[in-house]
């Protein structure tokens, strides 16, 4: 069944790569840590990790990462709740060729609107200024679209850096990584709207500042902050 899918998506367009394929969910884990994958397609039920605690973990580390999930019909509500997650999509078992095509090409659209926007700040050009310079213009970069998923390999790719590079000037620049920079920036405009902005709901400020599950919003101000966004609400007032 996986070399069946791993043929399927490679006949859907050649500019698809598979580059991992893993039987359990802890393999897929250890793959993604080292290819950061612009799209994952996993099952829900695999030995030792399933699909929805892979999502879960690989969200954590790679919040960019897409995701769609295949399931039989007997887990299709529990696929359903992979939404909440931010899933691009889910398939029904067996795949439907043309089902695949369709989330997979949908997919590339939405990567090359994205890099279309991005073309217009970062271009070869820009290739030609300094380590500091390229990193300040990220770094405003970054302060205008913080609520927004920002994708580092895209903006690496237009100036023909790779990733690791533009990562390693930011740093050297701003003593953090690009990812870092974006969630302590989410957080801070967090504060400030739980401090003055009483007729907002949590989720909508999680939302505002680019957290669109409530859950996992909760999680990264608690890991930034020590509290959780109802708890800091709560101590201010």
């Amino acid at each position: 069944m996986l070399n069946n899918l791993v043929q399927k998506i490679q006949k859907v367009d050649n500019e698809f790569e598979v580059i991992g394929q893993a039987q359990t969910g802890s393999q897929a884990y250890e793959i993604i840590q080292k290819k950061n994958p612009d799209v994952v397609i996993t099952d829900i039920r695999m030995p030792v990790m399933d699909g929805i605690t892979l999502l879960t973990k690989v969200r954590e580390q790679f919040p960019l990462t897409k995701f769609v999930i295949t399931s039989g019909f007997s887990d299709f509500e529990y696929a359903r709740s992979a939404i909440a997650l931010k899933v691009s999509d889910y398939l029904l078992k067996p795949i439907d060729p043309d089902e695949l095509s369709s989330v997979l090409l949908k997919i590339k659209k939405e990567f090359q609107i994205t890099k279309a926007s991005y073309e217009e700040v970062f271009h070869n050009d820009t290739s030609r200024m300094t380590p500091h310079q390229i990193a300040a213009l990220l770094k405003d970069f970054l302060v205008e679209k913080y609520s927004q998923d920002v994708n580092l390999n895209l903006i690496a790719n237009i100036m023909n850096y790779s990733p690791s590079y533009l990562t390693k000037i930011f740093c050297q620049v701003y003593d953090q990584t690009p990812s870092k920079y974006i969630t302590n920036l989410r957080i801070t405009h967090a504060q400030r709207m739980l401090l003055h902005n009483p007729e907002l709901s949590i989720k909508e400020i999680g939302e505002m500042v680019g957290y669109h599950d409530q859950g996992y919003f909760s999680r990264i101000f608690k890991k930034q902050t020590g509290l959780s966004p109802f708890e800091f609400r709560g101590n201010a007032s």
